[in-house]
């Protein structure tokens, strides 16, 4: 019987000069959003595993409560000391191999929560294959980039984009 592969994607916030954080990882900047759930809800619904990188972990640890309890979570660091959490478990290994595993097995979609150097890695071995983007109308002139130096050229299609009277805009892509 065939199965259909899961899909990594990526479902972040950034502004219009390409940043998903300030220089120190600020992203106080978010709470300007407003209140629709930009899609949250439906992104949220449709996984059943998050993966970030090492930095992108420390920041969900500052929120009052792990974020994705509900999910299995994989953080990849070169830290090979870190130990298992009751909700995360560290990654050392290759990272693109271990992705490619885990989109042959069955269940929901993946998110690549983030930052930006996982982002570059994943996008280099060609496993990005949806992003969900929640374009803010800001410059933030620095900070971290949605995929940092050394991405290679990679093309994607507009599905949908979507303009919210918060001024924001969501743009949905699929590799091709």
């Amino acid at each position: 019987m065939f199965c259909e592969m899961r899909k990594l994607k990526i479902y972040t916030a950034m502004t219009i000069d390409g940043y998903i954080a300030g220089p120190k990882g600020e992203i106080d900047w978010l709470n300007d959003a407003g209140t629709p759930d930009y899609d949250y809800e439906k992104n949220y619904d449709s996984i059943d595993t998050t993966i970030m990188g090492n930095s992108t972990y420390k920041v969900t640890l500052t929120a009052s409560k792990f974020p994705y309890q509900d999910k299995t979570n994989y953080v990849f660091t070169k830290n090979k000391l870190l130990r298992d959490t009751p909700y995360v478990k560290f990654i050392s290994d290759d990272i693109g191999a271990f992705i490619r595993s885990l989109k042959q097995k069955s269940g929901k979609d993946i998110w690549l929560v983030g930052g930006g150097q996982i982002n570059t890695v994943m996008l280099n071995q060609g496993l990005i294959d949806e992003m969900i983007l929640i374009i803010f109308p800001l410059i933030l002139g620095k900070g971290i980039p949605l995929f940092a130096p050394g991405a290679p050229l990679s093309k994607f299609k507009t599905i949908s984009c979507k303009t919210y009277d918060t001024g924001l805009i969501l743009w949905r892509l699929v590799r091709i």
